[in-house]
């Protein structure tokens, strides 16, 4: 079980008199930022990935704990090949480059997903990295990699019937430790950059009860400007909800 503080309200180091504990980011938009500049999908995934750092930054800055990224769902192995090929060298270039960083920092990286299907390499990063920062309790980052919402609840509903509990013992709390995010609890605030409405499959159990934003703005382009206009937007939704 991950120790953190509860969800802050009236957080004395912002100016916001609420902060979501936990946030998930739907890093969506490279494409397209690439085609307005007449570049490659690969190179906008590029891009994508370096501003990673900072917005993980202007994230710690404004006293958020806990970040789930969308950075490959289920549904993307349907791309191109050689776009899901490219996207993968890059990731493994970024744990390559932040794994030490994020163990000096203590920040926890975590996985949420499925490594089946994934290169035997990135998958044996990604395993490392894990493992290399599991002690780590400042931050934590859970990185949906191979991700899908739907498939998550199948894999914890089937865990627990392999595990024998009986029907009369479930609970949202049981099934909730089933889930690749155990422990880390509800998302209060969840972000889509690039302008779409959709869920997409993201999170579908712990983002239930969250606040959803669609900002415009492409991923590579989402700054700390950006995270405090949604940061807003959740203000003031509590602030009218307590009226």
């Amino acid at each position: 079980m991950i120790q953190l503080p509860k969800t802050l309200e009236r957080n004395s180091t912002t100016e916001f008199r609420f902060l979501p504990r936990h946030i998930g980011i739907m890093m969506d938009g490279n494409g397209r930022w690439a085609r307005q500049r007449g570049l490659s999908r690969l190179e906008g995934h590029r891009h994508g990935t370096q501003n990673v750092r900072r917005a993980l930054d202007a994230c710690a800055h404004c006293g958020i704990r806990i970040v789930t990224l969308y950075v490959f769902s289920t549904e993307n192995w349907g791309r191109p090949r050689e776009e899901v090929e490219g996207f993968f060298e890059l990731l493994a270039e970024v744990i390559d480059r932040e794994t030490e960083n994020f163990r000096k920092q203590g920040v926890r990286l975590m996985h949420s997903g499925s490594l089946d299907g994934v290169p035997p390499a990135l998958a044996t990063k990604v395993c490392r990295a894990v493992d290399a920062t599991r002690e780590n309790r400042e931050y934590v980052l859970n990185v949906a990699f191979n991700y899908g919402g739907r498939t998550e609840i199948l894999r914890a509903a089937r865990k627990i019937l392999e595990d024998g509990i009986p029907s009369p013992a479930l609970s949202e709390e049981l099934f909730e430790h089933h889930l690749y995010t155990a422990g880390l609890g509800d998302m209060d605030l969840v972000i889509r950059t690039g302008g779409d409405q959709r869920l997409s499959n993201f999170f579908p159990w712990q983002a239930a009860r969250g606040i959803f934003y669609s900002t415009p703005t492409y991923w590579p382009d989402f700054d700390e400007r950006e995270l405090r206009g949604a940061l807003e937007t959740y203000n003031r939704f509590l602030g009218e909800r307590d009226a």
